[in-house]
């Protein structure tokens, strides 16, 4: 007992530390829901263009990035085609990286929309330097347009799309406007659900909350217009991370551009539709923050534009993949947790820093609410289904913990790693032939061994429970252990 004890002591602190870093993380997100709901009794009328004046519609570029996107590519192109503006202000550039014989049929759809007179222009490289942020830089050099919209391949804008975000330029000082991602296929499977359910709450009170504060938000890779001086003033695309998106974001905003974001403007995609899809997007998010975080943190301290509220929200907002880390150190040691606080009674005072943990829950569920409640409904049958909906995805969540934290330290520690696309599929279009996708991995992440242990170790922890008769972590557990073998069957199944 004398050598465990000190390892006892060592658990308990790493454990608490975790459970309160995690639970000042929900505070500054309860702050983001409070700026939310304040931005909604303001009423703002920012300067626009007047386009009934033909003088102030600007030059547009259209960036569409694609790679290997067979299934999606026609749809992207004739749905891009339809958008009104001015013929003779407008550009497409279709930035093709694409390997396979996807590239001859984005070929003849350039060629057939050239003939019906649209602006398009096909546009392939010897190699991928730089996967998406060189091929956008690359287009820059001869894009025409003084402001630069950018839609990857399984977006859908609506056709007034530009007249609903260009406008907003008028103030010189504009550098993004960002519109609100939907989802086509929301309501396929208990994945899709959860990923819009947890994009939702980002694309509501997350980028409202901090630019109703003028705090710094991000570009979000697509759905978004650039004015072009702004991107070249911040320093163009660069490659050195795997969100390029986040990192062009921050050096703008730290060279004081401003950015708007229009809730109101949604842009409808196609979520990832099976787990292998959705790890791969997962681990490029998350390893891509973690970069920017180390890439940009001195800068965001030493900066003489932003205030100091704005900076600690921006830090915040870095650090947001580091959280996994948080999130799977507390479940990994709520087993030994567990004996510790029946084998040492005297440390009882310890446990109550769960509270933190039930403190966090609630006030991620509240937040969460407000905006299932604004996209969905409020009736009582709407917030049965959401509470449902939350725990599931609050499970699921926390059994992506052990990939993401692996994405984020290799992020932390400066492991590079190839730009891995996420597959779309185009799941309208193939129904449940969407299995026969070229684009799908036909082998399952080495991950899910360890998350096999995980399932294990959690099944443990739930028989230690009874065994004890100690319930307090067994609702923690129990969403641990369907978190991880919800992965762990999901990724056998789909291989």
């Amino acid at each position: 007992m004398n050598v465990l004890l000190p390892l006892s002591y060592l658990i308990m602190a790493v454990y608490g530390i975790t459970v309160v870093l995690v639970f000042f993380y929900s505070l500054a997100q309860l702050n983001l829901l409070v700026n939310y709901l304040r931005s909604k009794k303001k009423v703002k009328k920012p300067e626009k263009f007047d386009f009934s004046n033909p003088d102030q519609v600007p030059f547009v570029t259209i960036q569409l990035p694609i790679f290997n996107e067979k299934y999606v590519v026609e749809r992207l192109l004739n749905n891009i085609a339809k958008l009104e503006y001015p013929s003779h202000k407008i550009e497409i550039q279709v930035l093709d990286d694409s390997t396979d014989d996807s590239l001859l049929l984005t070929r003849q759809l350039v060629e057939n929309l050239q003939a019906q007179g649209i602006n398009i222009e096909h546009m392939t490289r010897t190699n991928r330097v730089g996967f998406k942020a060189g091929a956008l830089k690359e287009g820059l050099v001869t894009a025409k347009g003084e402001f630069v919209a950018v839609f990857d391949a399984d977006f859908m804008p609506s056709s007034d799309w530009l007249l609903r975000t260009i406008p907003y330029f008028k103030n010189p000082q504009i550098g993004v406007v960002q519109t609100r991602w939907s989802h086509l296929n929301r309501d396929y499977s208990w994945l899709t659900k959860i990923q819009a359910f947890a994009l939702d709450a980002h694309f509501t009170f997350e980028q409202v909350g901090r630019n109703a504060q003028q705090h710094c938000i991000n570009f979000n890779g697509t759905a978004g217009v650039w004015r072009k001086n702004c991107i070249i003033d911040a320093g163009n695309w660069e490659s050195d991370t795997l969100t390029e998106d986040l990192d062009l974001s921050y050096r703008a905003q730290l060279k004081n551009w401003k950015f708007i974001y229009l809730e109101n403007v949604a842009t409808p995609a196609e979520l990832p539709a099976v787990v292998s899809a959705a790890r791969s997007q997962q681990f490029r998010w998350n390893k891509g923050g973690a970069e920017n975080f180390v890439k940009m943190f001195w800068r965001i301290v030493k900066s003489e534009n932003l205030p100091l509220k704005s900076k600690f929200h921006a830090i915040l907002h870095l650090s947001n993949s580091s959280m996994f880390l948080c999130v799977f150190a507390i479940s990994f040691l709520s087993v030994p947790v567990l004996f510790i606080k029946n084998a040492l009674p005297n440390l009882t005072f310890f446990f109550n820093i769960m509270t933190f943990f039930v403190a966090t829950s609630l006030i991620f569920f509240g937040c969460y609410w407000v905006t299932y409640r604004n996209l969905v409904g409020k009736s009582f049958k709407d917030f049965v289904e959401y509470s449902g909906l939350f725990f599931v995805f609050y499970a699921i969540a926390m059994g992506f913990a052990f990939q993401n934290s692996l994405a984020v330290l290799e992020g932390l520690w400066g492991k590079k790693s190839e730009f891995v696309r996420t597959p779309k599929l185009n799941m309208e279009s193939l129904k449940e032939r969407w299995q026969d996708s070229v684009y799908l991995p036909r082998t399952f992440s080495k991950n899910v061994i360890f998350e096999a242990m995980l399932v294990c170790y959690f099944a443990f922890a739930l028989y230690s429970g009874f065994r004890l008769n100690d319930f307090d972590l067994f609702p923690f557990h129990l969403m641990l252990f369907f978190g991880y073998n919800y992965l762990v069957v999901n990724s056998l199944k789909n291989t």
